[in-house]
């Protein structure tokens, strides 16, 4: 078997994951993982597929004739997943909305190689004020040669300067 990524972007309305799920299974894919939203009326996706290799070319097709309905996908060439050089960190950052949090925090984790595995995001009214909340919350990977305090002070000096709460810990 070989993996296709695939990522579909749609306007968001019912049926829509449904007619991806039957074009993969009448082409012989079998759906492994994925990660789908909605957000501001769209419906945007990735996921992975396992299909036989004989049947890649026509899943391709089948799937990009989806745009009839409406949705668009896009494929990501896949190879060997490299060994993971890394150990699995949880972030959640709380403050008020303004526009460079994320530039800032990603600027920094990637200066100390932290991978930004997974991430979400949103923002919410604060509770009893008018002010805009920003939440992020995140998956990491800190390379095996940063120790989680160093990262965790370099954290602190950058929330203290956006004026956010921001906690780390190793993943359990």
């Amino acid at each position: 078997m070989d993996h296709l990524i695939v990522t579909v972007f749609a306007p968001d309305k019912p049926g829509q994951v449904e007619q991806i799920a039957s074009c993969i299974a009448d082409h012989g894919g079998n759906w492994l993982e994925s990660r789908m939203t909605h957000m501001a009326g769209q419906f945007a996706g990735i996921l992975r597929v396992d299909v036989p290799a004989e049947s890649q070319a026509q899943l391709r097709s089948a799937l990009q004739g989806l745009s009839s309905y409406g949705i668009r996908v896009q494929f990501a060439e896949i190879g060997a997943e490299p060994a993971s050089h890394s150990k699995p960190i949880n972030m959640e950052l709380v403050g008020n909305d303004r526009p460079g949090i994320v530039r800032d925090v990603t600027r920094l984790l990637t200066e100390q190689g932290v991978n930004v595995e997974q991430l979400v995001t949103n923002v919410e009214p604060a509770p009893m004020s008018s002010e805009t909340l920003f939440r992020a919350n995140a998956l990491l990977g800190l390379p095996l040669n940063l120790s989680l305090d160093d990262l965790q002070e370099r954290l602190e000096t950058l929330a203290d300067e956006l004026m956010v709460e921001l906690k780390i810990k190793a993943e359990d």
